[in-house]
Formats: C-alpha cells, structure tokens, sequence
C-alpha cells in the first residue's frame, strides 16, 4: 500500500474526527495535518477565504500530497480548492468510494462500486458542462469543453451496462431465495454501524473465521452461512456491509441488490456499539434506521443487540437503552460482547421466539 502525506479538515467534534481519522486510514492516508472548523459547507471552498489560504501555505510547509475534506463538496468548491492550494481534493463521499474499491471481493461487489463511482462522476460532468457553457472555467478537471459532453454519454453507457449486471445479480438472489423459501431455510440478518463488531458476531455465532479488524468497511458483500443451533430447523445467518454516516443516496441504491436481502430476513440483528458515547451512538443507530427504513423494512422485524459490554457495563447499556428510547414491547434489546461470548447464546434463545414462536420469558423492560 502506498502511503499519502494527508490534510484533513474536519468538524471540531470529538466523534466527527475519530470517524474521518479511520476513514482516512483505511483508505491508505498518513494524515500529517488536522485542520478543525465549524463551517465546512462554506460557498466558494467549503471553508472560509482566510482559512483556505492558510490551507494552502500548509501543504506547501508539511509536504501534504492529498487534501480530505470530512464533507461533501459541490464540484465548484472541489475546483477552487484544488486549483487554489495545487492539491487533489477527496471529499467524503470520494474517500468511502476509494475504501470501497479497497474492500471489493466479489464481483457483484466491484460492480456495485464501480457504479457508484460513475454516479460520482456524473454529478461532477454535468457540472463541467454547465460551467463550459457558460464560459467558464474550461479546464475544468482536465477535460476541454466539448471532450465533457462526450465523457459524459460515455459514463451513462458504462452505468447502463453496469445495472444491467447488476439485475442479473438480482436474479440468481431471487432463485437462491425462492429454493431457500421451498426448503423452508429462514434467513437471519446482521446489520449495523461500520466497525460495531458484526462480524465477530457473525463468526462467533456461525464458527466461520471471516476476517474482522478495526478498520472501517471489513464487509462489502453480503456474507452467508448456516447458523450453528441445537434444533433440527435450518437457518442461514447472513453478514451485510457496515453502514456509515452521510451515506448518500446513490450509494445506498448501488447496493441495493444486496440490501434487499433484509426486506425478505425473518428478523434483523441490529449490532450497536455501546461502549460510544449516547450522542455518538444516536448518530450511529439513526444512519442505521434511516437506511432501513429506505428499504421499507418493519421495525418489528428488528432485534437490537447492545455489543461491546465489556468495554463498558451491562447496567451502562441498559440506562443508554433507555436513552435510545428502546423500549419493550415496541422493541427488544439484549447486551451482549461478541467479543467474549457474554450473551451470545441468548440471541439464539430469541431467535427461536421472534422467528419459531418458541415460548421465552423477557421481562417488561424488554431484556432478558
């Protein structure tokens, strides 16, 4: 992997440069720089004049190769800020592409992200062409006027050959579903925030050894395998990609031949982490919904398990449970540490409720 000297700007929020230093060092960057300001959405470079003109004697100074900007950019802020400072500009939804591509390993995968990435691209075309018509800025990411238009057509051609993969994908999940449904398999899911411990979850429940680490984006393509239960019902238990803040839309549907596996889920494994503070947890678990309820997937189909106990105490989970306003019997929660096993055979205990019907007792606040 090699390394690029990085600036990052960021808000000065404790989680909101936690999350842009991981995203940043999964993507490959030594961030040599952290830049902290309050107003990153700013009209000309997202930032104030001033600042981006100390900006610019920074990188010169430290040697930085890469600007990352904790944001996402219009594509005339990206250009006065890379022409100003004589840097490339990585905007947030560019860097979570980079890691994608990164992470890829199927080919269902790498099609999803190269989709998204021309997605990206279009966005930013159709801004060159606007600003080329006007007469403005003709070397706008290094393509002349006319060449714009022309790249442009040729992006729509590739996205369309890309989708038509991608429903083809679609396809050989709904026959693989539809055998499943006729064999009577039910299909369990495990999603959650990037880095919540899904997939030492997964491997703890399933006895798979698939790779885990704290890097962000571990999962890209839906991972399944049959559960491990003392029962003579089979069940499949699949692992999806980690989801992230400020994910946008085109992202979220580029994947959503893969995601649409939680519309047909028995029940959903929503994994939090703890052992955050409230503030950031809200944050986490509200991306979490919000793309859930994207996919016009029930709540009552969702079981909450409160990961990373032991970083923190059951007791703390239960009071940010109450915090969360999770709350029985509109919602059932259960701490576990799919670090160290604590709980985790419970979830079996509830699987057997929420998707057999099984009897099991829970208390009135929802926990076991």
């Amino acid at each position: 992997m090699n390394f690029k000297n990085a600036l990052l700007i960021t808000y000065p929020i404790e989680e909101s440069v936690n999350e842009a230093l991981s995203l940043a060092e999964t993507a490959g960057y030594v961030i040599k720089k952290i830049v902290k300001q309050k107003h990153i959405t700013q009209s000309k470079y997202g930032i104030g004049k001033g600042k981006a003109y100390e900006i610019k004697d920074l990188v010169n100074d430290l040697n930085i190769d890469i600007i990352l900007f904790d944001e996402v950019l219009k594509p005339t802020q990206q250009y006065n800020l890379a022409f100003l400072c004589k840097r490339d500009i990585i905007d947030r939804e560019r860097l979570i592409l980079e890691i994608f591509e990164r992470r890829a390993s199927t080919s269902e995968s790498r099609i999803q992200i190269k989709l998204a990435q021309l997605r990206y691209e279009m966005v930013r075309i159709k801004e060159k062409v606007r600003l080329a018509k006007m007469g403005e800025q003709p070397g706008f990411f290094g393509l002349g006027k006319y060449d714009a238009d022309v790249y442009s057509l040729d992006l729509k051609s590739q996205m369309s050959v890309l989708k038509k993969k991608l429903d083809k994908e679609e396809k050989r999940r709904t026959l693989y579903r539809n055998q499943r449904n006729r064999m009577g398999i039910s299909t369990i899911s495990l999603v959650g925030y990037t880095s919540s411990g899904k997939t030492t979850l997964f491997n703890s429940l399933t006895g798979e050894s698939k790779e885990v680490g704290k890097e962000m984006f571990t999962t890209l393509s839906t991972f399944t395998r049959s559960l491990y239960k003392n029962s003579n019902q089979k069940l499949l238990l699949s692992d999806t990609v980690g989801f992230v803040n400020k994910l946008p839309a085109y992202m979220i549907d580029a994947f959503k031949s893969t995601l649409h596996e939680l519309v047909f889920s028995k029940l959903i494994l929503l994994v939090i982490d703890v052992s955050q503070t409230i503030k950031n947890i809200r944050i986490n678990l509200n991306s979490c919904l919000h793309i859930i309820n994207e996919l016009q997937v029930p709540s009552t189909k969702i079981l909450y398990l409160l990961n990373k106990v032991d970083l923190t105490t059951v007791n703390n989970a239960y009071e940010k449970a109450k915090m969360l306003d999770l709350k029985y019997p509109n919602n059932i929660v259960l701490p576990i540490s799919a670090k160290t096993g604590y709980n985790v055979n419970k979830i079996l205990d509830l699987i057997d409720m929420l998707v057999y019907g099984n009897n099991l007792e829970i208390q009135n606040n929802g926990y076991l």
